[in-house]
């Protein structure tokens, strides 16, 4: 695809959020469930259940993916599509590129043993390695505007508004 067929498939959706920005508006959504054999959770992806469990950091098997990981690639699926686009659309000579992620974590604090380990991710590194000839300024940019883009990296870098809630 290049920036003119990126543009043309775009162009009709940004101006009917323009004309409407309730349009734009989507809910997405996840489910699970609980596994009833193990300490896990069978997740619907669309394509398959994948089956998340303990990291063995905290107990686990290593047989299940751990949730801490799959962050890391929900970032790096969105971050290397963002930069797809972005760099479709500046027409940006771009040949191969990947992209990682890497995530620091303290399981003291997950697992309760101290008060002073955060739960969570310490610090997440996102990492291009970009085939290309253009020049810094462009690469910049692009990097940029993919930041700017990636939806899962705001989220994150952005905390949401987040609410918890049961029901019977």
């Amino acid at each position: 695809m290049d920036a003119t067929e990126l543009k043309a498939m775009q162009a009709p959706l940004k101006q009917a959020y323009r004309d409407d920005a309730s349009q734009a508006l989507i809910t997405l959504k996840a489910r699970g469930s609980i596994d009833d054999q193990s300490v896990a959770c069978k997740v619907e992806t669309g394509r398959a259940i994948a089956i998340a469990g303990l990291h063995p950091a905290t107990g686990g098997s290593g047989l299940e993916l751990c949730s801490g990981d799959m962050l890391l690639e929900a970032l790096v699926a969105c971050a290397g599509v963002t930069l797809k686009a972005v760099a479709t659309a500046l027409e940006f000579k771009l040949g191969a590129a990947t992209v990682e992620a890497e995530g620091d974590l303290d399981f003291r604090g997950t697992l309760g043993v101290a008060k002073d380990a955060p739960v969570g991710f310490r610090a997440i590194r996102l990492k291009f390695s970009l085939d290309t000839d253009e020049p810094q300024e462009r690469i910049d940019s692009l990097l940029k505007l993919t930041e700017r883009y990636c939806v899962v990296f705001q989220t994150i870098n952005q905390k949401p508004e987040l609410t918890v809630s049961a029901g019977r």
